[in-house]
């Protein structure tokens, strides 16, 4: 017999919790042959004895331990891998433009008394506007991670916020019915009240040279608006239920749009035709994006599809879609037929954002299993996950602006956010937003 690595009182233990699982489940005739075998003749179920239920206890333990050892040995192959990437790597192309997020965050920013909902990059300056559902946005400076200002102005859970191109106006939208524009060279003074929907504005974008914004909404419409007025210039509906969002393409040609009746949609923002509808998903569809022309590539090669036209001028806007759902699924479209490229999964809890990274080989999401992950694009494979809050990461936002460095002449221009010198730095920079109140910035 072989020697036993448990002690006599161990043992005991153990057949005592044995025996009770085996009275508990009513195996009496198991029950009294292992009473005999084991010595245990005077055993009597007792639901107060330290060994009542101590098996199932013990089982369970074990899956759960197996599982967090499982979780530690992937991120560990995950960490390992990025050593070995940065140890290859030039030096010179370290923190480069396919620089991804790692912990720990550079700046966590607190003040908002509720969950975060937006974050907003200005296109020139270091400036991040937050919004939250403690009605309230806030401006502060990426870099530095200092506050500057709370804008206050609508009444209710503010949604979505978004500056334009130039940086020179703001628009927020919220549950309070209404959208508001901040001018954001005259104090973030709200210039602008445009009312129209009949339930909860959702999302709100500039669009056409920002003369125009485009908002969804909980009364299943999505509306377009004048800039220069604030008027209400065409409605777009289609939709069974509340629209998330409706978000334009790089031009504006194209809007898409997702819906808690499972679809996303791609419509011309001219006519309010509906071009493709995207169905697939078994949950509410959270967040719908375009992909940059950048990702084109990666993206055909994903889907197996034949190489596109060459140029980035000559990519199709509406060309692939990017949605995430509550069904903890992303999924990749071709947005001008519908049709599903590629399922990406990974994350345990819905998918609440989306972002491309700028080099267009990789796609992040956010989630309310508290991590952000990203993909790569060719492969459709999950080469990394962030730890990123410690609550649900309900949005994600990349910012990418050039850092002008001092030109031959001593002056540093910038047009629009892009420098004119030829030794300009382009700066990377993330922003997740929780429900734990926070937004974390992370930096190379």
């Amino acid at each position: 017999m072989s020697s036993s690595a448990l002690t006599s009182r161990q043992r005991e233990e153990l057949h005592r919790a044995i025996l009770d699982y085996l009275s508990s489940c009513g195996y009496s005739q198991s029950l009294d042959a292992l009473k005999v075998e084991a010595g245990q003749e005077d055993f009597q179920a007792d639901p107060k004895a330290k060994w009542a239920g101590l098996l199932e206890k013990k089982w369970t333990s074990v899956i759960r331990l197996q599982k967090k050892i499982m979780d530690l040995e992937t991120r560990n192959a995950q960490l390992l891998e990025e050593v070995s990437l940065s140890r290859t790597a030039p030096s010179s192309t370290r923190n480069s433009a396919d620089w991804v997020p790692r912990a720990p965050a550079k700046h966590t920013l607190t003040g908002h008394r509720a969950p975060i909902t937006c974050v907003a990059f200005h296109p020139v300056f270091s400036n991040l506007c937050s919004a939250s559902e403690d009605s309230s946005m806030k401006i502060w400076d990426w870099e530095s991670g200092d506050f500057e200002r709370t804008l206050k102005g609508h009444t209710k859970p503010v949604q979505d916020c978004e500056y334009d191109s130039k940086g020179n106006l703001l628009v927020s939208c919220s549950s309070d019915l209404t959208l508001k524009l901040w001018d954001t060279n005259n104090d973030y003074k709200n210039t602008k009240t445009l009312y129209g929907h009949d339930h909860s504005v959702s999302s709100a974008r500039f669009l056409h040279n920002d003369e125009q914004i485009v908002s969804a909404s909980r009364d299943k419409s999505i509306r377009i608006w004048e800039v220069a007025t604030g008027f209400c210039i065409r409605t777009l509906t289609g939709h069974d239920e509340w629209v998330r969002s409706a978000l334009p393409s790089f031009e504006g040609r194209w809007l898409v749009s997702c819906s808690n009746d499972q679809s996303a949609r791609v419509w011309d923002a001219a006519s309010g035709d509906i071009k493709a509808d995207l169905r697939g998903h078994e949950h509410v569809i959270e967040v719908a994006i375009f992909a940059p022309p950048v990702s084109h590539a990666a993206l055909r090669e994903l889907g197996g599809l034949p190489p596109g036209p060459a140029g980035l001028e000559k990519q199709p806007s509406n060309g692939f879609v990017a949605t995430g759902s509550r069904d903890k699924a992303i999924r990749i479209w071709d947005g001008q037929n519908g049709q599903c490229l590629r399922t990406l999964i990974g994350h345990d809890n819905w998918i609440r954002g989306l972002a491309f990274h700028p080099n267009g080989k990789t796609l992040l999401s956010s989630s309310d299993d508290k991590t952000v992950r990203m993909w790569d694009l060719k492969t459709g494979r999950c080469v990394k996950t962030l730890d990123a809050h410690e609550h649900f990461v309900s949005c994600i936002s990349w910012g990418r602006q050039t850092q002008a460095q001092p030109a031959p002449n001593g002056d540093a221009a910038l047009t629009n956010g892009a420098s004119t010198t030829p030794n300009a730095k382009l700066i990377n920079v993330l922003a997740t937003g929780s429900v734990d109140q926070t937004i974390r910035i992370w930096l190379p």
